[in-house]
């Protein structure tokens, strides 16, 4: 509302809703907002079931859903708009979260429980096959990342009776990490 004290008023107020309007449709580039489109049938991002842990490495992005009735990785290409068939990762023994996608899509790192014992598992998209990377720790794991080439996978591990973060080589052998920093 304008008064007698601040005859600018209206231009005061509308330059700062400007320029946010202008961000967010992308005068810049960055940031964007990105909106997908909901589909009840389940076949994009966005769905009726629970989408949970998403990440986003690339053009891809890894989230956790429940479409099928249990907890399943699911990946979504951000260029192409669809997801992406992932035979042979998903089974119905196991509860999958904490989904991280390598850039260039080929490889998804995930933590799942069976039988009530976690595990860490790498699917490589090329074999269409899924490893479990931690079958001789005896340690609960959680929350595991893989890095952008696909080599390196840390996780949260309670070896010790608390949380410490390992990391291995996308083959399932541990990496030797300096304790101190040099």
């Amino acid at each position: 509302m304008p008064n007698a004290q601040c005859p600018i008023y209206e231009t005061c107020f509308f330059i700062p809703v400007f320029f946010c309007l202008s961000l967010l449709t992308g005068c810049f580039g960055y940031p964007r907002l990105l909106s997908y489109p909901f589909d009840p049938g389940g076949r994009s991002l966005n769905s009726l079931a629970s989408e949970l842990n998403p990440q986003i490495s690339g053009r891809y992005i890894v989230f956790i859903t429940d479409r099928r009735g249990s907890q399943d990785v699911y990946m979504f290409d951000t260029v192409n708009r669809d997801l992406v068939d992932l035979p042979g990762l998903n089974s119905f023994d196991a509860i999958a979260n904490h989904p991280s996608v390598s850039q260039d899509g080929r490889y998804i790192v995930f933590a799942a429980s069976r039988q009530g014992r976690s595990a860490i598992f790498l699917y490589d998209r090329e074999t269409r096959q899924s490893r479990n990377l931690t079958n001789n720790l005896q340690a609960e794991v959680r929350n595991p990342t893989i890095s952008a080439d696909g080599s390196r996978i840390a996780f949260e591990s309670s070896n010790n009776g608390q949380w410490d973060v390992l990391v291995y080589d996308r083959f399932g052998r541990p990496l030797n990490i300096p304790q101190e920093p040099r």
